[in-house]
């Protein structure tokens, strides 16, 4: 059965294929019960709803008898009947049936991304109150729900749960003017989202579950073949490390396009106000006549403007968190490249011993290499000798050479975590679930995105005590520091790994530098700047190494233990 159309309605927007639905405050904002149940909002969702559940009733069910064949109409009527207590509203349905329809829709309804959206313009009032106006709409829903409910079973309940009966999130829009070159003129209606209120934990669920392929350049600037407009299009004004950029979604995208509040720092209105970004990305914008890979996303780097521009096309598969979150991090690393920094694919932590010395340490691989299960394993094995572990990024950062061959610090991108649930410990992952954005959870490669440090933090200049390559494939036990230069520089830019099925690639395999996310892309322009590093880091006798995760191969935590030992002892006494 193909799916029913989407509701596109001026105050709502209902699209059952991708399961988003947005809810326009300013177009309507309903303020009773009894404007509720006659709005044509809610009676366009009924139909949507028994549409849908035409696969989950007997064809030959007689809709004279089975609520849930009725018409929309005759649905809407009933509940009327309800409300009002009118006498004969029971006479062609059961009570008990009624109910179960009611508690399915309710369920359906809340098994959409649902996002309320304000427009404002430099008004006070509705920015100060967007929450509070969001939360009335709620809990003006849940007493829709739970009138009739308590009508229809006799009796009030006896347990009451408060979930998010009307809105999963809610955001303000607002139009912003920046400098904005010729050929972008596209993009001039768009609104920024400047605030957001999120509803953790937040369980979404999209078509895709796994990143496919690279992204790769294109000779054709994407805003060429950009046809959206302000109706369904949003601006994600985002720091990424930073850079600043301009994410443009579909609104069909907005699970990713929230997510990226957990990831990314939302640039405020006085950072974007007059500012031409690094980056730009429209996602869900389709592919130029030549693209290689026109399913998959591309970059142009437009030299006039100083701009790259990301592009990513709609399709099922890029509903993914991964496609949005990694075109953002090439976009990122090609900005850093031609700034003469080093993208680096890894996870740096921040560690305070319990007997006050701190070390720095940048964990390196590409997807699948033990980066996170070491530092897990570091936790286990440490016991009582680790006071805290910061997390300075979880996924890229990068080096910068400082002037005059004064050293190198470190910087991250990100000031969340997008990871596997599968990887997280216990505490952690409780810890933070209250926080969290779960994308297919039960699902394999189940993911959370959960914020994990400030911008101003990740930013900062961060010195490297130790950098190790995440050696997944070798039967070797422990960490190894590299005493030769070539060999390190060799190691590190082999990029070898054993793939775990995070992607679509499987078995041994080798990715430049391991980060198919900007040096791939660009090996030219990044080979330079990684001799430089290399020179400067055993210049300084900076610990440059190995540890050995086992992950690829016999997946043994207590060889990866082990391994997470003997880093702890040279961590602490070295």
């Amino acid at each position: 059965m193909t799916e029913p159309a989407a509701i596109d309605l001026p105050a709502f927007y209902a699209n059952p294929d991708r399961s988003v639905a947005v809810l326009n405050y300013n177009a309507r904002f309903i303020t009773s019960i009894f404007d509720l149940v006659n709005s044509d909002e809610l009676a366009a969702f009924i139909k949507l709803f028994l549409d849908e559940q035409q696969t989950r009733v007997p064809e030959d069910a007689d809709p004279a008898t089975t609520f849930n064949r009725v018409d929309a109409t005759t649905y809407v009527a009933t509940l009327k009947g309800i409300l009002t207590n009118q006498p004969n509203v029971y006479d062609r349905y059961p009570a008990a049936e009624i109910l179960a329809s009611i508690e399915d829709l309710y369920s359906y309804y809340r098994s959409y991304l649902r996002v309320a959206t304000m427009s404002t313009q430099h008004n006070d009032v509705v920015s100060a109150e967007f929450m509070t106006i969001d939360q009335h709409f709620n809990e003006l829903v849940i007493r829709l729900y739970r009138t009739i409910e308590e009508k229809l079973q006799g009796h009030a309940n006896h347990v009451y749960r408060q979930t998010s009966a009307a809105s999963s999130a809610c955001v303000l829009l607002q139009k912003l003017a920046w400098p904005m070159p010729a050929g972008y003129e596209a993009l001039g209606n768009i609104r920024f989202l400047t605030r957001l209120m999120l509803r953790p934990p937040m369980m979404l669920h999209t078509k895709s579950n796994k990143r496919k392929g690279r992204f790769t350049a294109s000779q054709v600037n994407p805003l060429t073949n950009f046809t959206g407009d302000a109706h369904d299009w949003y601006c994600y004004p985002a720091k990424i490390g930073t850079s600043l950029a301009y994410l443009y979604f579909h609104r069909d995208y907005l699970a990713s396009g929230l997510a990226l509040a957990n990831l990314f720092q939302l640039a405020d209105e006085s950072e974007v106000t007059g500012q031409k970004p690094d980056l730009i990305l429209l996602f869900g914008s389709p592919s130029a006549q030549g693209d290689t890979d026109p399913e998959n996303g591309h970059y142009y780097y437009d030299a006039a403007n100083q701009l790259y521009v990301g592009q990513v096309p709609y399709n099922d598969q890029t509903t993914y968190f991964g496609y949005m979150k990694k075109i953002c991090l090439t976009l990122h690393n090609l900005h850093q490249i031609d700034q003469g920094r080093l993208p680096i694919h890894g996870s740096m932590v921040k560690i305070t011993f319990a007997n006050g010395v701190e070390k720095t340490v940048v964990f390196f691989g590409d997807s699948g290499a033990g980066k996170s299960e070491s530092i897990e394993a570091l936790q286990t094995v440490a016991d009582e000798k680790i006071a805290n572990i910061e997390t300075i990024f979880d996924d890229m950062g990068s080096f910068t050479l400082q002037p005059g061959g004064q050293g190198i610090y470190a910087q991250g991108t990100e000031t969340g975590a997008f990871v596997r649930l599968d990887d997280l410990s216990s505490e952690v992952a409780f810890n933070n679930m209250d926080r969290g954005i779960y994308m297919n959870p039960e699902q394999k490669n189940a993911r959370v995105i959960i914020p994990a440090n400030t911008w101003k933090r990740v930013v900062a200049h961060h010195e490297i005590d130790m950098w190790v390559y995440a050696n997944n494939y070798d039967d070797a036990v422990g960490i190894h520091r590299f005493t030769d230069q070539a060999a390190a520089k060799a190691t590190f830019i082999a990029g070898k790994r054993k793939a775990l099925g995070t992607t679509d690639e499987v078995g041994m395999s080798t990715t430049f530098f391991a980060n198919p996310f900007g040096p791939v892309q660009e090996e030219a322009a990044t080979r330079p700047i990684i001799d430089a590093v290399f020179d400067q880091l055993f210049k300084d006798q900076v610990y440059v190494g190995e540890i050995y995760t086992h992950l690829g191969n016999d997946k043994s935590q207590d060889k990866l233990n082990e391994s997470a030992k003997e880093l702890l002892d040279v961590l602490m006494n070295h």
